[in-house]
């Protein structure tokens, strides 16, 4: 593990083609690493996250995305992703190709893939002609113990999984507390594993039921304070629910949604200088 600030972090292990999951579920959601994803230009890349929210807007409505694969996207408590709907509805800025899960089937497929397998497995309550749709993201099965009808979805193993946390310890070992999520599950999937963190400590004060992801785990870790704002982090800032109002009229139009990208992400160098815009920060 490596610490590494974060434009360093992205520029040596997020690459044009790549798959990659920036997972938080409403909570210690990675803005920070999304936005240098977008400063960096990547491209034609599959994103892959359980609740695509903001970041996700924005990362696909800069023409980062290809591909996406997800089991809800929204605008929480608010209404659509209106730069999402775009890109399906017509293609701006490229075309977008879908594969949309259940929850339950997303968490599946993450799982099987932090354990090594090639497929997760569920039970199948109901037929419906979704098995027939090409390349259909999950197979109908039996089992052969019992002959129950199944359930089969694809391992999730991602490129590049990217969370934020609270904390790393001096080993180089990460803290998160709070609601995970599939936060685990994407970690241990992935081929390589960017952490963006609070703060730097000496020991860990871990609470009952926090996870702490061991140092052998992680490819890199960047400090950015802040790094999940305008989501919220558990212990250190609340969620901007104003932000996410906002964010329907910013994003509703290309011209302001790329108005506002140009100024607030594009036009300065770090997460620090985007918060200090938006008035988060003195």
């Amino acid at each position: 593990m490596k610490v590494l600030p974060l434009s360093e972090a992205i520029k040596r292990h997020v690459h044009d083609g790549d798959t990659v999951a920036l997972e938080g579920f409403t909570h210690l959601i990675p803005f920070a690493a999304g936005h240098e994803i977008i400063r960096q230009q990547r491209r034609n890349l599959h994103l892959i996250r359980m609740t695509p929210d903001l970041i996700y807007d924005q990362l696909i409505g800069m023409g980062c995305a290809a591909r996406l694969t997800f089991s809800w996207g929204g605008n929480p408590g608010v209404g659509s992703l209106h730069r999402l709907r775009d890109a399906v509805e017509n293609s701006w800025p490229h075309p977008l190709t879908l594969t949309e899960h259940t929850h339950a089937e997303m968490a599946v497929a993450y799982q099987a893939g932090a354990s090594g397998l090639p497929c997760g497995i569920m039970r199948r309550y109901s037929t419906t002609d979704l098995a027939h749709v090409p390349n259909a993201p999950v197979a109908a099965a039996q089992c052969p113990f019992t002959g129950d009808a199944l359930a089969m979805v694809p391992a999730i193993n991602p490129d590049v999984t990217i969370l934020h946390a609270q904390q790393v310890d001096c080993a180089g070992n990460v803290l998160i507390r709070g609601i995970l999520g599939a936060a685990k599950e994407a970690a241990m999937a992935a081929h390589r594993l960017l952490v963006t963190v609070e703060e730097r400590v000496e020991q860990f004060d871990a609470d009952m039921n926090a996870v702490v992801l061991p140092a052998w785990l992680i490819t890199a870790v960047s400090i950015v304070p802040g790094g999940a704002y305008p989501s919220y982090a558990q212990g250190a800032y609340p969620r901007d629910n104003r932000f996410y109002l906002e964010w329907d009229d910013i994003a509703r139009e290309r011209k302001t949604f790329l108005d506002w990208m140009a100024k607030h992400v594009l036009a300065i160098p770090s997460h620090m200088e985007h918060l200090r815009l938006l008035g988060v920060l003195a």
